[in-house]
């Protein structure tokens, strides 16, 4: 009688870590569908297409990469500089975009870094709002630039980092050297092919 009863215990108790781990995979799949839809409904497009976010792509850039930078630049020719961005010519500027609201932003320049002007194009000033971040916008921005890079007939891209070289060395780009300018000590230079 008890080998019955162990026995059913048995098959009650596999059968309840059965449905446990049923729960736990539909709780993970419908996690990963719904990141998936995020970034699926995400749309990577030219700044110049979407002129009514050029002030917001303008603050973004301006906070991150002038205002921490302590560049003279005032936030006026940072305007006036993403309402000039084009589709086909340098400097190139992208948004991603998602039900309306601008996610980040990436740009694309003939160069970034004068010391090292035989480097042509460059990936520059990517950003992320912090409330995306974590969601693949930033990856999804890098994989149209280097589409985008790739139709104007380049083979390679470049990019210069200060304080992000895990970030790209992780996503496979190349460390190509560490340089030094009038600004900064150490400038990361990286490149990745355009395949």
């Amino acid at each position: 009688m008890k080998i019955i009863e162990l026995r059913m215990q048995l098959f009650f108790l596999i059968e309840l870590t059965e449905q446990v781990t049923l729960r736990r995979s539909i709780r993970y799949n419908k996690e990963i569908y719904i990141t998936l839809k995020r970034v699926i409904s995400m749309n990577v497009d030219f700044l110049s297409n979407h002129p009514n976010k050029i002030k917001e792509v303008s603050e973004m850039i301006f906070k991150e990469f002038v205002v921490k930078t302590d560049s003279c630049m005032e936030f006026e020719d940072v305007v006036k500089h993403f309402s000039n961005t084009k589709d086909n010519a340098f400097p190139i500027t992208l948004v991603a975009i998602e039900n309306g609201e601008c996610l980040g932003t990436v740009s694309i320049f003939e160069n970034d870094l004068k010391i090292k002007d035989m480097y042509k194009p460059w990936l520059a000033s990517l950003y992320t709002k912090p409330e995306y971040r974590g969601r693949g916008v930033g990856q999804k921005l890098v994989a149209k630039t280097i589409d985008v890079v790739k139709e104007l007939g380049f083979k390679e891209l470049y990019l210069r980092t200060e304080d992000a070289s895990d970030y790209y060395r992780n996503r496979g780009w190349i460390h190509l050297e560490t340089v030094s300018d009038d600004k900064y000590e150490k400038i990361d230079v990286f490149k990745v092919k355009c395949i």
